[in-house]
């Protein structure tokens, strides 16, 4: 008799957590690793790809969770009339920005998050986001 109770409180046990499991949700996590400080395209495949697209056509596989599509950042210098903003991409990678499709100021705001990967080093987070800037700009589209 307990064999058979105990049997039916793992089944519906696994039942309601499988319930919950399958659940979604709007929040995005995007796997973070160690890539190289010189490496502009391994960051970004890293770091932005989830959202804007390994293309950075804004089309990644995160893309979806979001309000509205992520920017197209191959444009960028199109929308800024053929400049690129450099210190503009600067800033928003170092501090982030209020973007509508996040609801609020929570696109990772990468200059933190990589100035924890060496916290002695206050030069291999400012080469990361250098890199990771020329890296957007060489991925311009006229």
């Amino acid at each position: 008799m307990y064999r058979y109770l105990s049997i039916f409180t793992l089944v519906a046990a696994a039942a309601i957590g499988t319930s919950f499991a399958n659940q979604t949700t709007t929040k995005v996590t995007i796997p973070f690793e160690k890539t190289s400080a010189t490496d502009g395209e391994q960051m970004f495949l890293s770091y932005c790809a989830p959202c804007h697209g390994s293309d950075g056509r804004g089309h990644g596989p995160a893309a979806a969770a979001l309000k509205t599509q992520p920017t197209d950042l191959t444009a960028i210098s199109k929308n800024n009339h053929g400049k690129f903003p450099e210190t503009h991409i600067v800033t928003v990678l170092r501090f982030g920005a209020e973007v509508p499709a996040h609801g609020s100021a929570v696109m990772p705001v990468w200059g933190p998050i990589l100035g924890k990967m060496n916290q002695t080093n206050r030069q291999e987070k400012d080469l990361r986001i250098s890199n990771l800037s020329r890296y957007l700009e060489s991925i311009q589209r006229q």
